[in-house]
This record gives structure tokens, C-alpha cells and sequence, in this order.
């Protein structure tokens, strides 16, 4: 199990390339360990419900430990993701993320 300590204090501000389009959700992430190329980035994300519109600039391996969220690809078909899920995200993806039970979630992201 990934935990956090308490005693650090998360990122509050929206992440980059993330609008809300519905509702008024709120995201915390902690960056718990970048790799030693600096090409790599683990932490937790947490979000409460609402809808956000996402882009991505690059690939991110998810592993949803609480929550609920349909992901509908710009154009595509929604993809349900619940806790115990692991999915991937696609560099240059785009669409929303309906969060519509609160999220905590693990995540490796590719920095670019």
C-alpha cells in the first residue's frame, strides 16, 4: 500500500491541462518519489466530485485505490474505472474525467 506522510503538505492547484467544465471539484497531489534520470514521477492524487476536461502531454500508469470515474475520450466511448482498477492514460490524450465518487489514486507519470 502507498501511503503519504501527513506531514506533507499536497499541490491544491489544478494540474496542468486539467479545466473544470462541471461541478466544483478539487484535487490534492502528493509527489512521492521522482526517479534518478528525473524521468519519472510516483505520488497520489486525490479529486472530489465534479468534471474535468484533461489533456495530457504524456503516459501515466494508474492504479485507483478508492473512487469512481468515467473517462470519455474527446470523440470516444466512456470508460468506467473504479478502485482496484489499473489502467493507463495515453500520452496526448484528451477528454473528461468524470469524477463521481471521491478519488485516491496511485499514478506513475512520464515527465517529459
Amino acid at each position: 500500500k502507498l501511503s503519504v506522510d501527513p506531514k506533507t503538505a499536497p499541490a491544491t492547484n489544478d494540474l496542468d491541462g486539467w479545466t473544470v467544465v462541471e461541478g466544483t471539484p478539487s484535487m490534492k497531489t502528493w509527489a512521492v518519489h521522482t526517479n534518478k534520470e528525473g524521468t519519472m514521477l510516483s505520488g497520489v492524487w486525490e479529486a472530489t466530485p465534479g468534471t474535468y476536461h484533461a489533456v495530457y502531454s504524456a503516459y501515466e500508469f494508474v492504479h485507483m485505490i478508492e473512487g469512481r470515474i468515467v473517462i470519455t475520450p474527446d470523440g470516444g466511448e466512456p470508460v468506467v474505472v473504479q478502485a482496484g482498477d489499473a489502467f493507463v492514460v495515453e500520452a496526448n490524450f484528451k477528454g473528461t474525467w468524470k469524477i463521481e465518487e471521491a478519488v485516491r489514486k496511485h499514478f506513475d507519470f512520464k515527465l517529459d
